[in-house]
């Protein structure tokens, strides 16, 4: 029997359940062949949640009671470590390298960015195309969606949520950052609005299945959200993350110039203007207020009568860096801004299961077409996860493979993160005994197999930049995209 005609029956039959859950099924549960979808997309969210146990003062019992019934992937990475590029990978199914892709884009761009993105179909439409009812409200691509992209588009509140009349404690021009308790009440936050809208969608009768989609904003910045939500987090228990003051002293020059975000603070200032510990409070209180969010559409989903045969996924785009490597931003091939949390939850599962594999966002598309048993899409550049939620600890052959700017990649395997950039220089990383990334083992002769085994996984396309994608957060990606687009010009000519 092969894959495809054994998903076929897993969706058919008891004994699938059993064997994904290692229980026996709630004889109520409702088994069908094309299960509803319900994604949950979360704006910055690294893996500051308790399942994931990347702090000690994070409170997320929703998203917890959801990793209890479901499948939590610990090794997942974005292929971009910024919004834009990232979302257009993993909602077209192609690869950063692949399409040139490297900064941020219109969503109506991004068709016509590559030839590739060109005759690509994305996640939403390859749904519609198979019968399904397609919504989705909030940040879904980098804005909200391509036009015609869903059936039915709740749209999304412009920016990132209200400020107050003048900047709290950041004001440098370029991002929006700034942390602090705002505004009065929970209903002023769009995140409200898009949980309420997806509720209500909920509560309807769908005559089709449905593929159904929330993006949330926070804890994108500014970090803001009404006072409460810091009140969770008194500020005399806050701890902050491991930072290493000369952690940068065996990094090769370019990755400084890379990650480099002279709009945003750094921890030395944070530390010397005692406002580390009020940053991760303002981040922690921004993940508990999503997370309650979170928590009121799986209720809803609990409550309805679609809670037996929907399948809900939840990701993030990237990670973030909260003081590590003397930087608060993502915009980094390191582990803080490439590790993000994926769940998956199939209809009827009860039990938890953990898998340490590698894997990508680019591998939800092709694995939500398994397990909603469409024919696979050719253009899909990723791997369906479904052999690893058959059994987590099964031998996989793949790696997580991150992209910024063209030719630096990140190769995430089981246990190492093996970087080399357009330059040559590397860095290479083992995280049995070094979580935090603080040596840097490239030029350690007894780590050469390993390191080359690795490097055997490196694109072997990358594309130029497209001229959609625009990107001047640093002088060093400014100069490589106008290099780059100088070049093309000069081939083309």
């Amino acid at each position: 029997m092969n894959r495809r005609e054994f998903l076929k029956k897993s969706f058919l039959s008891i004994s699938a359940i059993n064997f994904l859950n290692g229980c026996n099924p709630n004889p109520t549960i409702i088994l069908t062949k094309q299960p509803n979808v319900l994604m949950i997309c979360i704006d910055d969210l690294n893996d500051w949640i308790g399942c994931m146990a990347g702090h000690p003062n994070t409170k997320t019992p929703n998203i917890d009671k959801l990793a209890a019934a479901s499948t939590l992937f610990t090794n997942a990475h974005c292929q971009a470590p910024i919004c834009g590029p990232s979302r257009a990978s993993l909602m077209s199914g192609l690869l950063p390298s692949s399409t040139g892709i490297y900064g941020q884009i219109y969503d109506n761009n991004i068709r016509q960015a590559h030839p590739s993105t060109e005759k690509c179909t994305f996640m939403p439409e390859y749904f519609k195309k198979n019968g399904y009812k397609t919504m989705g409200i909030g940040k879904i691509f980098h804005t909200h969606a391509p036009d015609q992209a869903f059936e039915i588009s709740g749209g999304r509140v412009k920016g990132f949520g209200p400020t107050p009349p003048k900047r709290v404690n950041w004001n440098r021009k370029g991002t929006a950052t700034d942390w602090g308790a705002y505004p009065q009440h929970d209903h002023q936050m769009p995140d409200y609005q898009s949980a309420k809208w997806t509720i209500e969608k909920l509560k309807q009768d769908h005559q089709r299945p449905f593929f159904l989609t929330v993006g949330f904003l926070r804890p994108h910045v500014p970090w803001f959200v009404p006072q409460k939500w810091f009140d969770l987090h008194p500020i005399e228990t806050i701890k902050n993350p491991p930072y290493l003051e000369n952690d940068s002293d065996d990094l090769p020059e370019i990755a400084i110039k890379l990650s480099e975000m002279p709009m945003m603070p750094t921890t030395k200032w944070a530390i010397e203007n005692k406002q580390w510990k009020n940053i991760t409070q303002a981040y922690l209180a921004c993940v508990s207020f999503v997370d309650h969010y979170v928590g009121e559409v799986l209720n809803a989903l609990e409550n309805s009568k679609y809670k037996n045969n929907t399948l809900v996924i939840l990701w993030s785009d990237h990670g973030y860096h909260l003081g590590e490597k003397n930087r608060f931003a993502k915009h980094s091939i390191w582990e803080r801004a490439t590790r993000t949390p994926l769940i998956i939850k199939l209809p009827g599962q009860q039990k938890p299961q953990r898998c340490s594999k590698p894997v990508g966002l680019i591998d939800i598309y092709p694995t939500l077409l398994d397990l909603c048993n469409f024919d696979a899409n050719p253009q899909n550049q990723g791997n369906s996860l479904l052999p690893l939620l058959q059994k987590p600890d099964r031998p996989w052959p793949h790696i997580a493979i991150t992209t910024y700017g063209r030719n630096n990649h990140a190769i995430r395997s089981e246990h190492y993160r093996y970087i080399r950039y357009e330059d040559g220089s590397e860095e290479l990383y083992d995280h049995r005994n070094d979580a935090n990334e603080w040596h840097n083992l490239a030029s350690n002769q007894k780590y050469l197999q390993i390191k080359e085994k690795l490097k055997a996984q490196l694109p072997k396309d990358n594309q130029p930049w497209s001229k959609e994608s625009v990107y001047n957060i640093n002088e060093y990606f400014t100069n490589q995209r106008k290099q780059n687009m100088t070049s093309e010009t000069r081939n083309t000519n």
